[in-house]
């Protein structure tokens, strides 16, 4: 994988956001049972980011944007 991460707060906060919603609305990134609003969502992993819980993540070769755990074993191999 020919990724980076991209600090969060490198981003202009529509970015952010843009980023954060496509990340929550994918398929299979429901949160169960309950209903969550999709503003709420983003809040959420919004803060996990600035927290330093989880990371934007660009991946050179398909051109895309994921957010993962900071703590994730994939992330080992990525620079920043």
């Amino acid at each position: 994988m020919t990724a980076v991460k991209i600090p969060y707060n490198q981003l202009s906060p529509e970015a952010q956001h843009g980023i954060v919603e496509e990340f929550v609305t994918r398929e299979g990134t429901d949160y169960g049972d309950v209903e969550v609003p999709l503003e709420t969502k983003i809040a959420q992993v919004l803060g996990q980011l600035k927290s330093g819980k989880a990371v934007i993540v660009f991946d050179q070769g398909s051109e895309t944007c994921n957010i993962l755990r900071s703590d994730d074993s994939v992330l080992e191999g990525i620079r920043d």
